[in-house]
């Protein structure tokens, strides 16, 4: 069939520019890949700041709300359903993180209001969230009996969903990660370092399951001759109760240099990344949060930075270990320190596995996610 014959495709999210975060880039970076390959892509996301809008090669209907998953969200959201539903009858509907979802699964016995196809993205949080609860996991198991096609970023994340949603198991494809377009643009642009220090680098929201803490505690363990030679940097916003000033206490207290960069503009990061030598993300489970895959992690490996991280979740498929980092079983501090100090104390392994990052990195491309996810839906 012609593209231009093609079902257009509504991508709806909370999580869009100026959002930050995994789900973010994953939203962005599909509806760009679909876009790029022909097909007719519009998004619908949440209400932004009043400020200059990117260019996208796809329409982005701002809708009026703040993007959360309360129930005045969600009613607006489906609001936003109902009224297009003639448009949605004759198109896919994708769904790629959980606030849609929410507000598809209100309105899923109503004949009337039925997406021509209706496609699903599960991240690995949102699986335990919707199986905790009776009535969620009800709603959650017809909405993908519902669903022509369902996706993951990990392989750790379809078995996770096929072991609480069994419906989902023959429908359900993998969609892999890949560097953001930006990340892939401008990684080569040499900087100029600030710092004569070994830097390691954090990015991710200040929440207890990203584990900033426990990086920094490892590092503080480190012996004082090596901690005077490192600068940690933290970037990341949206503190989780009290988080920030807890890890601001301990930074104070570690005998290293931490800098608290905040949320910053996409610029700014990569000259970040640019500096840094090391990547730290030491993830954790933290109640029903996890971590299902972490784009980040290839973001770092794009930039030529060896990573250290926790055998968790889906990260494993994101690192590899031993050729692109460092993964540690959660809750062994002294492996987590031990595997800092060998990358610090020995340049050419740090060397080694930047070049096999890079590798790694490239390895898929968006444009073939897009394709696995849509392709054959007409």
């Amino acid at each position: 069939m012609p593209v231009d014959a093609l079902p257009p495709i509504f991508l709806l999210t909370h999580e869009f520019h100026p959002v930050r975060g995994g789900i973010a880039t994953f939203a962005e970076e599909m509806a760009r890949a679909a876009a790029d390959s022909g097909r007719s892509v519009e998004v619908w996301a949440q209400a932004a700041p009043a400020e200059r809008e990117p260019v996208w090669p796809f329409p982005v209907r701002r809708l009026s709300l703040k993007g959360s998953q309360d129930f005045v969200c969600q009613a607006r959201l489906a609001w936003e359903l109902v009224w297009h539903r003639r448009r949605l009858r004759r198109g896919i509907l994708f769904l790629p993180e959980p606030g849609p979802m929410l507000a598809m699964m209100a309105l899923q016995f109503f004949g009337g209001i039925r997406p021509h196809r209706l496609v699903l993205t599960f991240h690995g949080s949102e699986i335990l969230q919707f199986h905790r609860k009776p009535i969620t996991r009800w709603l959650t198991r017809r909405l993908i009996r519902q669903a022509d096609r369902v996706s993951t970023l990990s392989r750790y994340t379809r078995e996770l969903l096929v072991s609480r949603f069994p419906e989902a198991a023959h429908k359900t494809c993998l969609t892999p990660g890949a560097l953001r377009s930006a990340s892939e643009r401008t990684a080569a642009v040499p900087t100029a370092r600030e710092s004569g220090h070994i830097v390691v680098l954090t990015v991710g929201r200040l929440h207890p399951r990203k584990g900033q803490l426990l990086t920094l505690r490892a590092l503080a363990a480190l012996p004082p001759a090596t901690r005077a030679r490192l600068e940690y940097w933290i970037v990341g916003g949206q503190s989780k109760r009290g988080y920030e000033n807890l890890l601001r206490a301990e930074a104070a207290q570690s005998g290293l240099t931490v800098r608290f960069f905040g949320s910053v503009p996409d610029a700014e990061l990569e000259n970040l990344y640019r500096q840094a030598d090391i990547f730290a993300l030491t993830s954790v489970d933290h109640g029903d949060s996890v971590e299902g895959f972490g784009l980040v992690y290839l973001e770092a490996a794009g930039h030529g930075l060896p990573i250290v991280g926790h055998a968790i979740g889906g990260v494993p498929e994101a690192v590899v270990p031993d050729v692109t980092g460092f993964l540690v079983r959660p809750g062994d501090s002294l492996s987590l320190t031990a595997a800092f100090a060998r990358l610090i104390d020995d340049e050419g392994l740090r060397a080694q596995f930047a070049a096999a990052g890079r590798g790694w990195a490239h390895r898929n491309t968006w444009r073939r996610s897009a394709e696995l996810l849509f392709n054959d839906l007409s």
